[in-house]
């Protein structure tokens, strides 16, 4: 028999809800190597971000990278930690709240917005339970990943779903899959970069820089690299740039495998020999601001463009908390709930139709 977790109690009193989950990649609780341990164990223990077969990766993950690595990517947060926290934690959270105030201004139905990390806290897990508590019946999922893959997007689903399989009554559940061609998206990322060369002018390239994932990947049908591609192209056209405006490449890359290219860090190298004066660059498939972000492009990927020869490195910054953005996001998160939401919503009605159903269920004798 199937061991499912404990329902919360049914009140009659207690409305049906529309819960909206946002699912971010997720941070360590401060910028220590003993914070750092277990968050990366999670993370590169999950089977959709490292694909190596478990006997060959599980002695180099907990034989030398766990005991390593740690520390080096604590200094490195150490560089980006704010009084807040992480900064895709303290983004996540300001975009939340943001989203909840858009929806409320935009539909009468009360919605409940959370969000949670894949790794880290707080847990799909934990909050998918805090949301069925309070109501919510019907659940629409948002990676905050423009690009699918499947090491994000996908993962963050598989948490979705591993909690729901240890549901015994199941939620109406929507997903977003994807909006890396999204017309509020882009025009963000737009907006976002004409603001940036208003006040400062325009470069000589702008470097559009996305998280890599192994070659492999693609060749086995991971739509990621095409939809990066699509998202570079459709920002350029915006921007009324050609072909030689502006450069498409991947960061991040792990191992000693080939990975996604153009790699970043080459092409940085490259403009600066060649003695470029300024390069902007912009992340994105980057929802918030993060390690990726600010250390390794803004620090990191300057360092290496100044060494090379260039000129001026500026980095734009991710879309974060841009009006903009907000905007599109709920965009993107009405259409996903058309037909769940009532036209004709009001508070009162919903007061009765309670009273109603307390009354039947007293009448029945029925508990509370």
């Amino acid at each position: 028999m199937p061991n499912y977790l404990p329902e919360p109690p049914f009140r009659h009193n207690q409305a049906n809800r529309i819960g909206i989950l946002l699912i971010n990649l997720g941070t360590p609780e401060a910028p220590t190597a003993g914070a750092l341990r277990p968050y990366l164990k999670e993370f590169l223990s999950d089977r959709r971000v490292v694909e190596i077969p478990r006997a060959l990766w599980w002695p180099i993950l907990n034989g030398i990278i766990l005991n390593t690595r740690p520390a080096k990517s604590a200094e490195k947060y150490a560089t980006i930690w704010q009084p807040g926290g992480s900064p895709l934690k303290v983004y996540t959270e300001q975009l939340t709240r943001l989203l909840q105030t858009e929806l409320a201004g935009r539909n009468d139905c009360p919605l409940l917005i959370n969000y949670a990390m894949r790794y880290g806290r707080p847990s799909v897990a934990s909050v998918l339970a805090e949301m069925k508590a309070k109501g919510c019946d019907r659940l629409l999922i948002v990676p905050l990943y423009p690009q699918y893959a499947a090491s994000s997007g996908a993962t963050a689903l598989d948490a979705v779903y591993h909690y729901l399989l240890q549901t015994r009554n199941m939620p109406d559940i929507r997903t977003v899959r994807h909006y890396h061609d999204h017309p509020g998206y882009i025009a963000s990322l737009r907006q976002s970069v004409e603001d940036h060369w208003a006040e400062h002018g325009r470069p000589d390239c702008l470097l559009m820089s996305f998280h890599g994932t192994p070659r492999r990947s693609l060749d086995q049908g991971d739509p990621y690299h095409c939809e990066c591609l699509k998202t570079g192209r459709l920002l350029a056209e915006s921007l009324g740039l050609n072909s030689s405006q502006y450069r498409i490449t991947f960061q991040s890359r792990f191992g000693r495998a080939e990975w996604l290219q153009p790699y970043t860090a080459k092409v940085l190298a490259k403009l600066g020999k060649q003695g470029t004066k300024r390069v902007d660059t912009l992340c994105p498939g980057f929802a918030a601001d993060c390690l990726e972000t600010l250390e390794e492009i803004a620090m990191e990927g300057k360092a290496t463009f100044l060494a090379a020869g260039g000129g001026e490195f500026h980095y734009i910054p991710a879309l974060n908390t841009r009006p903009a953005w907000v905007t599109a996001l709920a965009d993107i998160v009405l259409a996903q709930l058309a037909g769940w939401l009532p036209s004709d919503w009001n508070a009162e009605t919903e007061s009765n139709l309670l009273t109603e159903r307390q009354r039947r269920s007293r009448d029945a004798g029925c508990p509370p």
